[in-house]
């Protein structure tokens, strides 16, 4: 059951997001607290990173409290299936697999006196690197590469689809976002996150098709998905795809 609640951080004014931890259900549980005006209630949410609670700016420490005890078997319960199913840690090193495009590529890191730019052979990527025990250096390699394939490849994709959808963005740029594959401001500009390079061109598309369809309806409601379905009619089962995928 719910006992206690204790703050991971000074005493002060609220900030608008923070690290807390509380014991549920017997269980000690860190989570991430967010407020924002755009919510007029309590949201809890859990993924691979934890739960994350959403609550107004003017929420009381009580209402939190209460939903944290309301739902307290549910989230130690939801917490421990994601930890079940998380996948092992990336390996950087030679003979690991790695994803690109939706198919697994083999990782060859070589050593040599001077590091190089990876290169793709067949199924193969290869790494030069000056140090293979170095798997900083070599996830930075691997990374700065799925980066300029990313940019290469979705830009590619946008001009496609901006042309059937007729529509015009005004800047494509590379996201990092750890929660959002996607997003498109009010003045045009399209953000993409460079990991979805590892998903399938499928899934690649129907987020470029969602960010653009921004373009015409800048909200998600039935005439937002009716452009989404014009320019990708199997949108609802590519959508529950790549959720499954998770970022």
């Amino acid at each position: 059951m719910f006992t206690t609640l204790r703050r991971l951080i000074e005493p002060g004014t609220p900030p608008s997001e923070e690290r807390r931890s509380v014991e549920l259900a017997g269980t000690q549980v860190s989570y991430t607290l967010k407020r924002t005006s755009r919510r007029r209630s309590i949201g809890l949410r859990i993924d691979d990173r934890g739960l994350t609670v959403t609550m107004p700016p003017r929420a009381s420490e009580k209402w939190l409290r209460s939903v944290l005890q309301e739902k307290a078997a549910w989230v130690v319960e939801k917490l421990a299936s994601w930890e079940a199913k998380k996948p092992a840690p990336q390996l950087w090193v030679d003979g690991q697999l790695i994803r690109f495009m939706g198919e697994p590529l083999t990782l060859r890191v070589i050593n040599n006196l001077f590091a190089a730019p990876p290169l793709l052979q067949g199924r193969q990527l290869f790494v030069h690197t000056t140090n293979s025990a170095d798997q900083t250096a070599i996830e930075q390699a691997v990374t700065q590469w799925y980066q300029h394939q990313a940019e290469v490849l979705f830009r590619e994709r946008v001009a496609h689809y901006a042309s059937i959808m007729h529509v015009a963005p005004r800047e494509l740029r590379l996201s990092s976002a750890r929660t959002q594959w996607g997003c498109c401001t009010a003045s045009g500009n399209v953000r993409l996150n460079w990991q979805l390079i590892k998903m399938p061109l499928r899934l690649i598309d129907y987020v470029v098709v969602h960010e653009l369809a921004h373009l015409v309806e800048l909200n998600h409601s039935a005439a937002f998905w009716n452009v989404v379905a014009n320019a990708c009619p199997d949108f609802a089962k590519r959508r529950a795809e790549l959720r499954r995928q998770g970022l």
